[in-house]
């Protein structure tokens, strides 16, 4: 029992640390989006925030260097199952922030909130020890 608590610690660990690194990548990019009102194109939206996530896997591994799950399985789950829960909790947010009729960004959709975490969850994944 004492092993299931530990591995549900760690898993939510995981998740909430790239919750929080979406939450502040959110509200940067919410601070300078206004010079850039038109929109940009999706794919190039998806492959900066690809990139975004790859910079905050790679600063949250210099403020956390150790990864919060040891097992190399629970990992792996954690690889698939954190980004999914991380993209909805950025969908989550968004449509909190409509019904507030406030500005949303594209990290406030699912999509782009999945990638965020994905690039971030595979440099953890990766480079984590």
């Amino acid at each position: 029992m004492e092993i299931i608590f530990e591995v549900l610690f760690q898993f939510v660990g995981e998740v909430l640390l790239q919750i929080l690194f979406e939450a502040l990548a959110e509200l940067g990019l919410h601070c300078v989006r206004e010079p850039f009102r038109k929109p940009p194109n999706p794919w190039l939206a998806a492959i900066g925030y690809t990139i975004f996530g790859v910079i905050a896997g790679a600063l949250s591994l210099w403020a956390f260097p150790a990864l919060f799950i040891a097992s190399h399985s629970v990992q792996i789950v954690s690889l698939v199952f954190t980004p999914i829960i991380a993209g909805m909790a950025m969908a989550a947010l968004g449509a909190w922030r409509r019904r507030r009729d406030q500005d949303i960004i594209r990290l406030d959709k699912f999509a782009f909130g999945y990638l965020f975490a994905l690039a971030m969850a595979i440099v953890r994944f990766t480079f984590g020890h």
